[in-house]
């Protein structure tokens, strides 16, 4: 697809939210909600976003961490919103935001945030072409930036820890204070 053809979409074009009660099922034996439980809605919606934008299916190609910031109880409402914060050329970053709410007080928490890069697969089961994005607005040039910067970071972070490159004395210092005994052999 040359940029003369290439097509664009807006960010609302996309965007994805679902809302789940969450059931004794879905709980460990303290009532909280099972994180790979919540882990999966999160995939769900990250494809459902990322293939309405792109017209494909996708596929998860790598997930930006995950911190579980305050438990979900049987009984809440879970609420996930999908939006795509950026697109290479196959591939796009959903930026995904998980709520938790109280039925009977209304209450709404904040549960996690991530990042999933999907990859839109074409019916040779290659990836394919994904349309650029029309960003209107500053929200949507900040999230765009950042995933590019992260993008870099990550780069930066595998070619540190490259195990050909990988100097033990670099980091030894670390390990100090650390719950690790170190015995080579």
């Amino acid at each position: 697809m040359d940029s003369l053809h290439k097509t664009f979409k807006k960010v609302s074009e996309s965007q994805v939210a679902i809302t789940e009660l969450m059931l004794p099922s879905h709980s460990n034996f303290s009532g909280k909600i099972h994180g790979g439980h919540i882990l999966n809605l999160m995939d769900q919606i990250a494809f459902a976003c990322a293939s309405k934008h792109s017209g494909h299916y996708c596929v998860t190609a790598s997930v930006n961490k995950v911190d579980f910031l305050n438990p979900i109880e049987v009984g809440d409402l879970v609420n996930l919103k999908a939006s795509i914060n950026y697109t290479g050329s196959t591939s796009m970053v959903v930026g995904l935001r998980v709520e938790s709410e109280k039925i009977r007080t209304g209450e709404i928490k904040h549960c996690n945030s991530s990042y999933f890069t999907m990859v839109a697969i074409g019916d040779d089961g290659k990836s394919t072409a994904v349309p650029g994005l029309i960003l209107t607005s500053k929200k949507e040039i900040r999230r765009f930036a950042r995933s590019i910067v992260r993008q870099k970071d990550g780069e930066k972070r595998t070619s540190r820890f490259n195990s050909k490159d990988f100097k033990i004395d670099d980091y030894i210092h670390l390990f100090k204070n650390s719950n690790s005994q170190i015995e080579l052999q």
